[in-house]
């Protein structure tokens, strides 16, 4: 049964499918189900742009070419949320491939009508547990950029265990980069923002591009989201994490008021 097949019954029966819920990881998740309310039109997209957008979950390694018919930069967002910063910077970039990843169906929904409705034939979406996809369907040293904005900070001390970007997670993200290869991480959580760069800086084949080992300034082709600008009229510091993996990253020369690395850009395509 495809998953277009799944999400029609579920529709009848208003239930998460079972397709959409990834087999128990062994590390701990970092997400919970909550679907919250989806709307007919959500609901819809989910039946008929899947098939176009949608990439089924299975056991095999994926292949960029067979997704997207070309060789292009491959972009990997991880938790898209609404979908609406991963479909501007789609339609601002015709000429790099994304692949999105998000676990909560209103989000796909949202993001697959708008993706349906610019056209946007360089976007694909999984359904599934990101890191569970990364481990076991993207071959290594595959993606361009690796995207997280905005993780769920799990603010409790009790539930830190469940963070997103912890040791064993980066280094499973970085074996996956290309080198000279991008991990562009944003949050509004101070706590998981030092926590985050601690980490990053001590990872071995990462290097970071801000001055000094910090934070890094926003890059200007990275979306406002309604999270983010929510967070800024409440006060909240965003947080900005750009690092390359390393290869010939010894030898860039970073332009650290742009967050630019003209050399690495030429190497990857970006």
């Amino acid at each position: 049964m495809h998953l277009t097949d799944t999400l029609n019954d579920s529709l009848q029966n208003k239930e998460v499918p079972d397709h959409l819920n990834a087999n128990v990881l062994r590390r701990i998740r970092s997400f919970v189900r909550r679907e919250g309310r989806i709307t007919h039109a959500q609901e819809r997209a989910l039946v008929e742009f899947w098939g176009r957008f949608g990439v089924e979950v299975g056991s095999v390694l994926l292949n960029p070419l067979t997704l997207f018919g070309r060789h292009a930069p491959l972009i990997l967002e991880i938790g898209f949320g609404d979908g609406e910063s991963l479909v501007a910077m789609a339609t601002a970039h015709p000429d790099w491939d994304y692949l999105g990843i998000e676990a909560h169906r209103p989000g796909i929904g949202h993001l697959l009508l708008r993706a349906a409705a610019l056209q946007l034939n360089n976007l694909r979406v999984l359904c599934a547990d990101a890191m569970e996809v990364v481990e076991q369907r993207l071959p290594d040293e595959c993606l361009d950029r690796i995207q997280i904005f905005f993780p769920d900070p799990w603010p409790k001390t009790r539930h830190h265990k469940r963070r997103l970007v912890q040791a064993q997670q980066i280094a499973l993200l970085v074996r996956k980069l290309k080198p000279l290869g991008q991990l562009h991480v944003a949050t509004d959580c101070e706590d998981y923002a030092c926590s985050m760069l601690s980490l990053l800086n001590a990872t071995p084949d990462l290097v970071n591009t801000a001055d000094g080992g910090g934070f890094a300034l926003r890059p200007t082709e990275r979306p406002l989201t309604k999270f983010e600008q929510r967070g800024q009229r409440l006060g909240h510091v965003i947080r900005d994490l750009l690092f390359i993996r390393s290869g010939l990253a010894e030898q860039q020369s970073f332009d650290h008021n742009t967050q630019a690395f003209p050399e690495a850009n030429v190497a990857t395509g970006l």
